[in-house]
């Protein structure tokens, strides 16, 4: 925004400083991005760039690191690539078998989540709620408590009940987690939400099931699959609850990026960090769209 002809010159240096002050945060959060995707293309198995990279050499790029994220655990990575070839990769590849555990836990917490989340958000939404504060305290509190000690707690109650190392506790666990980001985004969805809608289905006849997926459903849905989405990348992202309470052999896709820095340091690593901000973009891309969605849904004007 310009500054206006009368601003002074005190002004005027803040709102210079200001967007200095804005350039060199953004910088410093999209640096590490900047640097890992070139770096996920090193035809070397460096952590920097060479000399070919810098000076544009295409002998200086290659596709091997993702390539690697097929044919790391393979039983057979150099046969010809037919049929039989990709149902190797698909059943024993580590990284792939790391994907499909990371897709389906994370897919399994997400519906849980978003099915308590949503009952929760509608429930702490109505007036005459009591005690809506702390409750509402209590649900998020997975979000602001720090996550070691969620995984600690979870790590001995799971001991306890016999959860420890099954798909069924992680699941739970990453729904715990998201729980929260459901809640808020619904929650938010449902300030502007005309409750006389309810109120005139209600009088014209329709009882309280077809009232809420005809008439609520509708209007929250952008705020619910915004809420899904932030509880499918809290699942996706995560790695300290899952090395806490999954079994040796459950590994999802962080946590085969904790095992390779541990045990052999590979650019694979680039890759897939590449292949996961790609996806994170497609997402939060996803959840700005529902949002505006739903701002014209409610009558809310963006300013």
């Amino acid at each position: 925004m310009a500054l206006p002809v009368y601003a002074s010159p005190l002004e005027r240096i803040w709102h210079y400083t200001y967007i200095a002050i804005c350039v060199a945060i953004f910088t410093f959060l999209i640096a590490p991005i900047l640097i890992v995707i070139p770096l996920s293309f090193n035809a070397e198995p460096y952590f920097t760039f060479t000399e070919k990279m810098l000076s544009f050499d295409p002998e200086g790029y290659s596709l091997r690191w993702y390539d690697i994220l097929l044919t790391f655990g393979m039983t057979a990575p150099d046969a010809p690539r037919g049929a039989s070839w990709w149902m190797d990769v698909w059943n024993n590849a580590t990284w792939v078998r790391a994907a499909k555990n990371s897709v389906i836990i994370g897919v399994s917490s997400t519906i849980v989540a978003t099915v308590l989340g949503t009952i929760a958000a509608l429930g702490l939404s109505r007036p005459e709620m009591p005690y809506r504060r702390a409750i509402m305290a209590i649900l998020i509190s997975p979000m602001i408590v720090p996550i070691i000690i969620t995984a600690t707690g979870l790590f001995f109650f799971y001991s306890a009940t016999g959860l420890a190392g099954s798909y069924v506790g992680v699941v739970l666990a990453h729904a715990t987690l998201g729980i929260p980001f459901v809640i808020i985004t619904v929650t938010a969805t449902l300030i502007g939400f005309d409750r006389s809608l309810t109120r005139a289905a209600a009088s014209l006849g329709a009882d309280p099931t077809t009232t809420f997926f005809k008439v609520t459903m509708p209007l929250i849905l952008p705020g619910v699959i915004s809420g899904a989405l932030f509880a499918f990348v809290t699942s996706f992202d995560e790695v300290v609850v899952v090395l806490f309470v999954a079994a040796h052999d459950q590994q999802t896709i962080p946590r085969q990026m904790w095992n390779g820095i541990r045990e052999q340091i590979s650019p694979a690593i680039m890759s897939v960090a590449t292949i996961l901000v790609i996806v994170s973009v497609a997402l939060l891309a996803t959840v700005e769209i529902l949002r505006r969605r739903s701002e014209k849904l409610r009558g809310v004007t963006s300013s």
